[in-house]
């Protein structure tokens, strides 16, 4: 991550960049019994969604439904984030 995006994106300060997964998938796909394509991680609550490349795209909507600002990919090996409030990309 790059000082400009410290900067731009003054939500970091406000999320756990540790934050841990609730669940290993999906919350609401593992319920309804759903598949979903990747998975993202609320770095505010820890809730784990599915990506918009999902037919669900619970991610979205749990920042739809709590405004939780940033969330992070939770793919083996990817780091970045995206902020929905500033729609900005983190690496």
């Amino acid at each position: 991550m790059n000082d400009d995006q410290n900067i731009a994106c003054e939500h970091l300060r406000v999320v756990d960049l540790e934050k841990k997964g609730n669940t290993k998938g999906c919350e609401e796909c593992e319920k309804i019994g759903s598949d979903w394509v990747h998975l993202r991680l609320c770095l505010t609550c820890g809730h784990v969604g599915c990506c918009d490349n999902s037919k669900n795209k619970h991610g979205t909507k749990h920042f739809k439904s709590t405004a939780h600002p940033i969330i992070k990919s939770y793919e083996p090996g990817e780091s970045w984030k995206w902020c929905f409030v500033d729609e900005l990309f983190i690496e």
